[in-house]
């Protein structure tokens, strides 16, 4: 049942004794797990209610209680924004309403932030940063999962397996990230404390500045790629090669050279997770618009390879023979996926011409473009 602002600010009321909403507002949310609202109280302050819709979004929302709890205000000093206050709760039913102490600030969306410039760019990246350098402890004591780079790996392929199996996805996407996730030279970086839900609805802007990060229900210690996966959706690839460029010179460890190429690959990946998630809830439009995603993406690259194809033969006429792309002889893949023959796409590295180092390939300028390389595409939210 879909609850008004009205019924949210009434529960919010039931959730923190003496609060007297005098004004409320929808917020934005994931409509697919949330309902939420911003209220105002008589004394001008601001509070977020957040309503799960089913057991699942509540979990998370228990999930960020403990993430939050975690934040002792030693780590709260240390970083340069701030982070919400569960203000109080009240259970209806199974499921449990949450009630934050607002913090100033507002969101921008993708486009905004893209047309914003290089300063909020660099803000991008030192947030981002910031949380990757948190310690690690900060989740095992919030008692939640960490992963080494080979576990997130496999992870990943073990659901590219469960998707497969629904027979939904086009065969060419399938190999696509097949052979990405096998190159195990892709898979090689430093785990980090991981935000696990980033996008710009969680990032909070106050004078040009990221003064607030927000929903904390996937934190994780993972690959610190899945942060960047929501860039994958700006058209402006100089954005996100910006937020990296910030991203790396906030950063204490060396440098990731596939952090973006990963990034790319999760928000592509991110299409077949939210199919299967549908499926599991037996939610038919966000099959559907999984499916139609998909099929648009498949389209897509195929388009590309074509113009590519052709101006690389147009380029042949002046090129010696031998000189020009040619794929590795052999793959450094895992050896738990079966080997294909020799002339299966499949066996062919997913090295150098699979993910981009910007999520738009568009600007790349290669006179070759491999099939396997990854475009800008809408980003589905992952829960």
């Amino acid at each position: 049942m879909k609850r008004s602002p009205m019924e949210l600010a009434a529960l919010a009321s039931a959730a923190v004794p003496g609060l007297a909403p005098t004004g409320v507002s929808g917020a934005p949310d994931d409509p697919a797990d949330f309902e939420s609202a911003l209220l105002v109280d008589e004394a001008g302050k601001q509070w977020r209610v957040r309503a799960p819709r089913h057991a699942e979004a509540s979990m998370r929302l228990e999930t960020e209680l403990q993430v939050l709890r975690a934040f002792t205000p030693a780590v709260r000093a240390e970083i340069p924004f701030l982070i919400p206050h569960v203000a109080g709760t009240v259970r209806l039913g199974d499921l449990r309403t949450f009630v934050y102490s607002h913090i100033e600030g507002s969101t921008r969306s993708l486009e905004e932030l893209t047309a914003g410039g290089k300063d909020l760019a660099v803000e991008v990246g030192r947030a981002i940063a910031a949380i990757h350098e948190l310690p690690r402890t900060l989740v095992s004591e919030a008692d939640l999962p960490g992963y080494e780079a080979n576990e997130v790996r496999q992870r990943r392929l073990n659901e590219l397996d469960q998707a497969a199996t629904t027979g939904r996805i086009p065969s060419d996407l399938l190999r696509r990230w097949e052979h990405a996730l096998e190159d195990v030279t892709l898979w090689r970086f430093n785990p980090t404390v991981v935000h696990g839900d980033l996008h710009e609805d969680n990032l909070l802007f106050s004078a040009g500045r990221v003064c607030a990060v927000t929903g904390w229900t996937d934190l994780t210690v993972a690959d610190p790629a899945d942060d960047f996966a929501w860039l994958a959706a700006a058209h402006d690839a100089d954005f996100a090669d910006r937020v990296h460029a910030a991203y790396l010179a906030a950063r204490s460890d060396a440098a990731d050279e596939h952090l973006l190429r990963r990034a790319a690959l999760a928000a592509e990946f991110a299409l077949a997770q939210w199919m299967v998630r549908g499926l599991a809830l037996d939610d038919h439009t966000m099959v559907a618009e999984a499916e139609d995603m998909m099929h648009s993406l498949s389209a897509d690259l195929a388009a590309e390879e074509a113009a590519a194809s052709e101006a690389l033969a147009e380029s042949d006429m002046d090129t010696p023979a031998g000189f020009g792309y040619e794929p590795d002889a052999e793959s450094d893949s895992d050896s738990g996926h079966a080997q294909q023959d020799d002339d299966d796409p499949r066996t062919g590295s997913a090295g150098d011409g699979d993910i981009p180092e910007s999520a738009d390939t568009t600007h790349s300028g290669a006179a070759h473009h491999d099939s396997t390389e990854t475009s800008a595409l809408p980003v589905v939210r992952q829960p």
